[in-house]
């Protein structure tokens, strides 16, 4: 069966304002809250799915990244990925050496400085060959964007 995750990002937690919408719009995602440095949330996921396949990822952010590295170590497990402006220019962040071919949605906004598109994208493209990319007018928290998202047939 299938699960889907919503991975926050490093200064933030399920009952952020993404958080917050999955939990009253999509009741089954599971959205756990993470703390530490990459590799102890790395650790807290790999936890927390144990058991769990065919994946659906939401990363925001740092939980992009985070979705990202799972997603490298752990392909076969992974139906799809959303990475919602993924900070993929995390220092220590290296694409594989062979794409992977999950279906992978990236959205970022334009005005990101946190996460720049002209570091994530190419970085998102090394990493993944079946990739679609949504750049839109939005900075980093991505209020306009996330919303418009066609979240009911992304997670269906």
């Amino acid at each position: 069966m299938a699960t889907t995750l919503f991975l926050h990002g490093l200064d933030s937690s399920s009952r952020g304002t993404k958080g917050r919408y999955f939990a009253d719009h999509f009741p089954a995602v599971i959205r756990p809250d993470f703390q530490g440095d990459l590799n102890q949330r790395l650790l807290q996921l790999a936890e927390i799915c144990r058991s769990q396949s065919d994946l659906t990822l939401i990363g925001s952010s740092f939980g992009g990244l985070m979705a990202t590295c799972f997603a490298i170590n752990h392909a076969e497990r992974i139906r799809r990925l959303i990475l919602l402006a993924p900070a993929l220019n995390f220092s220590d962040f290296t694409p594989p050496q062979k794409a992977l071919v999950i279906p992978t949605l990236l959205v970022m906004g334009r005005n990101d400085t946190v996460c720049p598109p002209r570091l994530v994208e190419p970085l998102a493209r090394a990493t993944f060959s079946n990739i679609t990319v949504r750049l839109g007018n939005d900075d980093h928290l991505l209020h306009t964007m996330f919303y418009e998202l066609d979240w009911p047939g992304l997670l269906g």
